[in-house]
């Protein structure tokens, strides 16, 4: 079956050859939640220091940074199956560039690709409120901040491609991109 892709499909096809690659493993020290914020934590400094010689820019960039790859990197430990995590990220025309692959299952896969699709019918603001609305009557409504404050707040640019693989697994990968600030050290 071909790949489904949702949102903007041509960062999909964007190459992050030059950029940073990490692979998060399934091991003794088990995937979890606090592996998110160092992995985040340590793409921010690495892909903020062009912005350095501007401390209000690399506030601002180690910031949108650092929010973008967490929120990306924790819904992949949250919801994925065992197994690896790729994280590619780097700068591409002026914009921060993150890639996360996991592997889910169909379930996960056939829920997300639902509001994936409702994204596509209303203006993530919209989303946003309702989602909040949503979870302060029903705390087991999930949450899905996240997804939609990057996309309202942070005006990410993002693409999810669904493959099925021969494990009868659904291998998600997120790409966003943020705008960063203009910067002398580029």
């Amino acid at each position: 079956m071909a790949p489904r892709i949702y949102g903007i499909e041509s960062l999909a096809d964007i190459s992050l050859d030059s950029g940073a690659r990490l692979k998060l493993s399934d091991g003794p020290l088990q995937l979890g939640w606090k592996h998110s914020g160092m992995t985040s934590d340590f793409i921010a400094e690495i892909m903020a220091l062009p912005y350095a010689r501007s401390r209000k820019d690399y506030l601002q960039a180690h910031h949108d940074i650092g929010y973008l790859s967490n929120e990306l990197i924790e819904n992949a430990v949250k919801f994925r199956q065992p197994g690896e995590i790729l994280i590619e990220a780097g700068m591409v025309e002026g914009s921060f560039l993150i890639r996360v692959k996991n592997a889910i299952d169909s379930e996960t896969s056939s829920r997300f690709q639902q509001l994936l699709y409702r994204l596509q019918l209303k203006d993530p603001g919209v989303l946003l409120l309702e989602q909040i609305e949503t979870n302060a009557i029903s705390p087991e409504s999930g949450s899905g901040l996240g997804l939609l404050t990057l996309l309202s707040d942070y005006d990410a640019r993002m693409a999810w491609t669904f493959e099925e693989n021969k494990n009868e697994l659904i291998i998600l990968t997120t790409t966003a991109a943020v705008a960063m600030p203009p910067s002398s050290n580029l």
